[in-house]
């Protein structure tokens, strides 16, 4: 199979491709896609996120797109959300006219009504995906010429669709998809020619004219008329604004990017298990043209602390238990936990390169699965046990069913602390004594001490103490530089932004000397251009070449970590400046290039909306109530 013919390259040195945090996000909750400014969708994985995908031009410009637009017309004057939802809109301008396109992946009500779901382990909502994409056109303006193109690519762009008409008229066409990805339906109020491998529809549309276009991959009805697109449309809205009513957000400036990670969050979500993507994409480049290239569809463990203080902050409990189940269910029957899991619950993340994609700006290898599924990380009982003391804490109770599980991680941590592993950032070299690794593996004894007291069980809880009390004496001993700082590993003056979370994991009080040392170390010397990097690559053997941009996890990491030290105006002052790097949609990459502000990696990433969250909410209240230093609090009210 040949893809389609490449672009011709650009005469005035751009890319062809989009910047990364030019896309917009949509989502149902159960697969996601990213709209280019152009109109096309180049990122869809059916028929859920991590499955292969149909659309795939982010990562090769001949690998399938889905464009609604005007014809001759690529930039559009104007993108945003519908205040409150994952809806997009785009206004769009030519020499004769003025279009308005929306975007949204339909929501409806629960449709399983007379046979149980074959995905949805969670308990069940009043609202469901209905598997449809949906594109509504209005014409507001003169006259504008309408194209759709739809040229799906299956199987990473490994296959080619087949495509035929539904009826005898040209409204409904099906594209044949191989088995690897569901058939998809077209329907619209358009005419469809089927030109090779894509269905084409153009028209020219006068002020007040409307259309719409449908894209369904299930057997669910998808619309036929505008007044059901509408009315699709319409519910889809609804579903957004009443959920994101059911958080509590300050009254802050700052209160659409608590708002628009909170649906960004929500959008990554998979809800039939309730596990939480990494971010909705796979090889987007953490160095421009390099091989830091990783799947992130999936869900790691070590997320579910930092997603638990963010979704509890807010007020969204609902998801946070979910997530808090898909934990659980990862740790059934006594089985040994990895760091990652499929949004389903597989335990097997086979890592492959797909060669024959040219990747992100030629950023190779482009890989799917991930490799870093069955390494030694010793901080996830560690995540687990915070999770579970904060969703404990939320509750007032232990549920009886999580001791068994509780015990299991604690007595990991207990056998495995003292072991080199490969740390946090899952570097690829040889294996370490990470201080953070430590540091994870003393909260899991901390927090195992804590809930055996509230579970009645006095002497795990002194057994489980003491050895974290040996644990926090042996990091303070070995972790710790001539100057007092907390470094990497062991034995080695090398900093590293997981050294933020001593503060944040509540290890020494904020007031201590060692942590301020360490808070301020990294802001002065672990930044380019006062944004914080993971760590110096040229100190770190992570087993890979190249560079890395500054990790806005990290650096969202030290906005709550000076808050946590009294350094608020400084907290302040780096956190306008992180919001600032936002996308025009406020979305996030994983890094951001600080001399440029280009975000560089996984889109939208989920790590990076959370760590907002907490810094945002730290600086918040910090301005409220400078003296209370607290990471976590529940929403005044609940």
């Amino acid at each position: 199979m040949t893809l389609d013919a490449q672009p011709t390259p650009r005469t005035d040195g751009r890319s062809t491709f989009p910047s990364i945090a030019e896309y917009a996000f949509l989502s149902d909750c159960e697969t996601n896609a990213l709209v280019a400014p152009s109109g096309a969708i180049e990122w869809l994985c059916l028929p859920r996120p991590d499955s292969p995908s149909v659309f795939s031009a982010i990562l090769d410009r001949g690998a399938g797109m889905f464009r609604v637009g005007p014809h001759g017309a690529r930039v559009p004057v104007a993108r945003r959300y519908l205040p409150g939802t994952l809806i997009l809109e785009t206004t769009w301008q030519t020499s004769t006219g003025w279009l308005v396109v929306r975007d949204a992946m339909v929501m409806g009500p629960w449709h399983n009504l007379d046979e149980r779901s074959q995905t949805h382990r969670r308990t069940p909502t009043d609202h469901d995906a209905e598997h449809v994409l949906l594109r509504t056109v209005k014409c507001v303006s003169g006259t504008v010429d309408l194209e759709v193109v739809c040229s799906p690519k299956p199987d990473y762009a490994r296959g080619e669709p087949d495509w035929d008409y539904l009826d005898d008229g040209y409204s409904s066409v099906i594209a044949q998809m191989g088995g690897k990805n569901p058939d998809l339906r077209l329907s619209s109020s358009l005419r469809f020619g089927l030109e090779g491998q894509r269905a084409q529809a153009r028209t020219r549309m006068s002020e007040g004219e409307t259309h719409f276009v449908a894209l369904a991959w299930s057997p669910l009805p998808a619309p036929t008329s505008w007044d059901e697109a509408i009315d699709k449309m319409w519910r889809t809205e609804q579903f957004w604004r009443d959920w994101i009513t059911q958080g509590s957000f300050p009254d802050h400036p700052w209160r659409i990017f608590l708002q628009r990670s909170a649906l960004t969050l929500k959008g990554l979500t998979y809800a039939p298990s309730g596990a939480l993507l990494a971010a909705a994409t796979t090889s987007l480049p953490e160095t421009p043209g390099g091989e830091r290239n990783w799947d992130y569809r999936y869900a790691w463990i070590r997320d579910s602390t930092f997603a638990l203080w963010g979704l509890y902050t807010l007020g969204l409990d609902r998801e946070a238990n979910d997530f808090f189940a898909f934990i659980q269910d990862a740790c059934h029957d006594n089985k040994q936990l990895q760091i990652m899991y499929g949004v389903g619950g597989e335990e097997r993340l086979t890592e492959q390169a797909l060669t024959h994609l040219s990747g992100y700006e030629g950023a190779r290898p482009v890989r799917i699965g991930n490799a870093a599924y069955n390494q030694r990380q010793h901080d996830v009982w560690g995540a687990v046990l915070d999770s579970v003391y904060l969703h404990t804490r939320n509750r007032e109770q232990l549920p009886e069913a999580l001791w068994p599980v509780l015990k299991r991680q604690v007595e990991e941590a207990a056998k495995h602390w003292h072991l080199p592993d490969r740390g946090i950032w899952e570097v690829r070299g040889e294996p370490q004594h990470f201080t953070s690794s430590k540091l994870m593996c003393w909260v899991a004894l901390d927090r195992g001490a804590r809930l055996a007291r509230l579970y009645d069980e006095p002497d795990f809880a002194e057994q489980w103490q003491k050895l974290a009390d040996e644990i926090h004496a042996d990091i303070c001993t070995k972790g710790v530089d001539d100057r007092g700082v907390f470094t990497q590993r062991y034995g080695d003056d090398a900093l590293d932004a997981s050294l933020l979370l001593v503060p944040l994991l509540r290890f020494l009080p904020p007031d201590d000397e060692r942590v301020r040392a360490t808070v301020l170390a990294i802001a002065d010397e672990l930044t380019e251009e006062g944004l914080v990097l993971r760590y110096r690559t040229e100190e770190t053997d992570d087993g890979l070449q190249g560079e890395e941009g500054t990790f806005t996890i990290c650096s969202f990491w030290l906005v709550s970590a000076l808050c946590e030290i009294g350094e608020i105006d400084r907290a302040r002052t780096l956190c306008e400046r992180l919001l600032s790097f936002a996308s025009s949609l406020n979305l996030y990459a994983e890094e951001i290039d600080p001399r440029t502000g280009r975000h560089l990696g996984n889109f939208p990433q989920a790590f990076t909306h959370l760590a907002l969250i907490n810094a945002v909410m730290h600086v918040i209240r910090a301005e409220e109530e400078p003296t209370d230093h607290r990471s976590f609090r529940t929403p005044r009210g609940s």
